[in-house]
């Protein structure tokens, strides 16, 4: 089985070279591209202002962060959690970049760009010329956005986790599958709670009596063993 982990981050602005911050990074445990409900997720301190138009895009205050850990106290355990495996985001050189400085403030070494895989990368090979954001991404995959009134990292990273299954050709969801990890754990996958299940009503008794007649046509039927 292949674990990779699917990652999101919010900031204070758009570059970290002139001193923008994260302030939120979420995570999400997949196996063979499912999620297992395995979740990292915690807010950040980003030691500066949060300019208001960044605000406007997550929700965040400065007010908001203060109290809440640095990115040095929680490097380690974010890097705990995604291992050694596959890397997955939305435009994930942003998110690589932020990280990665980050890791550079705390003396750390840097997330491997060979890890990564970027899911807009993927949408505009299968969509191109059309919009590949996550909002547009979410509309034609018919997945539930009422949710997302602001940017949020964790929130995110359920959406993108839910488009890249269908991005890498669509699974059956909600049919309630377990997988037995390396260590022994066992993991059910979380039902799409955002899809209706579609349920199959039972034969009437004229397609019972015109199956029964279809198969008395048949030579040795299996169905007849």
């Amino acid at each position: 089985m292949k674990r990779s982990v699917l990652f999101d981050t919010e900031t204070t602005g758009l570059d970290p070279a002139t001193g923008d911050r994260v302030i939120e990074i979420a995570a999400i445990e997949l196996i063979d591209d499912l999620p297992t409900g395995e979740v990292y997720h915690t807010l950040v301190d980003p030691e500066r202002d949060v300019p208001p138009e960044s605000t406007r895009v997550h929700g965040f205050t400065r007010e908001d962060l203060v109290g809440k850990p640095k990115f040095k106290e929680i490097a380690q355990g974010f890097l705990d959690f995604i291992g050694e495996d596959e890397l997955i985001a939305h435009n994930a050189p942003f998110d690589f970049g932020f990280v990665n400085a980050e890791l550079a403030l705390c003396k750390k070494p840097p997330l491997d760009r060979q890890r990564m895989v970027d899911t807009l990368i993927i949408a505009k090979k299968r969509f191109p010329g059309l919009p590949n954001n996550l909002d547009a991404l979410c509309r034609r995959y018919n997945i539930d956005l009422s949710e997302r009134t602001t940017h949020n990292a964790l929130l995110d990273c359920r959406l993108l986790a839910e488009v890249y299954v269908e991005l890498m050709g669509g699974r059956q969801r909600g049919l309630g599958l377990t997988v037995t990890t390396g260590g022994g754990r066992v993991v059910k996958y979380e039902r799409n709670r955002h899809r209706q299940a579609r349920l199959i009503p039972p034969p009437d008794a004229a397609t019972e009596d015109a199956h029964r007649a279809f198969i008395a046509r048949m030579k040795n039927p299996l169905w007849e063993r």
